[in-house]
């Protein structure tokens, strides 16, 4: 599924950059050699991280 239609950025790219230590959509866009365009993938890739970080949360525990 892609995330980003401007940049042309899957879902799994935005996972892999999140994986390798992105914790803001900005990084992401870096990770992914990327620029935010229209910004309207920017609440996607928040929930994203979000999701990450609960997962984590209930790892730790």
């Amino acid at each position: 599924m892609y995330v980003c239609n401007c940049n042309g950025i899957r879902e799994r790219q935005v996972r892999a950059a999140i994986q390798a230590g992105a914790r803001r959509p900005a990084e992401i866009f870096k990770a992914c050699d990327s620029k935010p365009q229209c910004a309207r993938c920017v609440c996607d890739m928040r929930q994203l991280l979000d999701e990450q970080d609960e997962s984590l949360k209930y790892a730790a525990e």
